[in-house]
């Protein structure tokens, strides 16, 4: 398959060079140009391209980017693109990143306020878990059996094929419904970076309580910031954030 990746950041490139080892044809742009992609490129197998063409022949699109930047991609970037290519939303609102967004913290799914931007329709997956865990997926330093991601979006074949990748780069997909379900699994949801099993991720998304999301992801926040220090390894990374949103979330 053909993918095309815009954003060269933590999740866009452990998903290219994670996509690349599972066979794909992979493209990944940035907003500086590709000329500043050479490293990037070198340690993916990705190639380094223009943002117009991240989104040329590909079946998937890929939008890495900050939740702030969406709304400053070109007006025109789909214009000609196939209403049968899949667009990717990975991305979590921060306002302290993005700013206040009224319509997100009115309530608005984050990916129905990305949709709208891009005027495409999005299937959100890989926002509720780390790009280190991305990063093992699948491989022997994965010791957790086996981890469950949910898959959002409003049109049944896309979300087939987005689970059939998910699978393909070492997580099982469960379907988490249409994009407005979408906040099922936003950050502060019980499904946000617990790294659950498939029938654990299926449990959390019911449990979810909309009003509580904002509440308990700020609070898991303070204490992700307690707990974490400089010299903690990624191993007791991942173990430490998974406990945390496991007690919070």
């Amino acid at each position: 398959m053909n993918i095309g990746i815009i954003g060269a950041g933590a999740i866009g490139s452990t998903l290219a060079g994670k996509l690349v080892k599972a066979g794909h044809t992979v493209k990944i742009a940035n907003s500086r140009g590709p000329d500043t992609l050479g490293d990037v490129a070198a340690k993916t197998g990705a190639t380094a391209v223009a943002i117009a063409d991240a989104v040329k022949d590909v079946q998937v699109v890929v939008i890495a980017i900050p939740l702030k930047n969406v709304a400053t991609l070109p007006a025109d970037l789909f214009a000609g693109v196939p209403e049968d290519v899949i667009v990717i939303d990975p991305n979590n609102y921060d306002a302290n990143r993005d700013g206040q967004i009224a319509a997100i913290d009115a309530g608005q799914p984050q990916s129905r306020w990305v949709s709208d931007r891009l005027g495409r329709a999005v299937v959100k997956v890989f926002n509720n878990t780390l790009f280190q865990v991305i990063a093992i997926a699948g491989t022997s330093d994965d010791t957790t059996g086996g981890i469950a991601i949910p898959v959002a979006g409003d049109d049944a074949r896309q979300k087939a094929v987005v689970i059939d990748l998910v699978k393909e780069i070492g997580f099982q997909g469960v379907d988490a419904g249409s994009i407005d379900d979408s906040w099922h699994q936003q950050p502060g949801a019980p499904v946000y970076l617990t790294d659950y099993d498939a029938n654990g991720v299926r449990a959390a998304l019911a449990r979810a309580d909309k009003a509580l999301i904002p509440v308990n992801r700020d609070k898991g926040f303070v204490q992700f910031g307690q707990q974490l220090k400089a010299d903690t390894t990624q191993a007791d990374f991942i173990a430490i954030v998974r406990k945390i949103s496991r007690t919070t979330f």
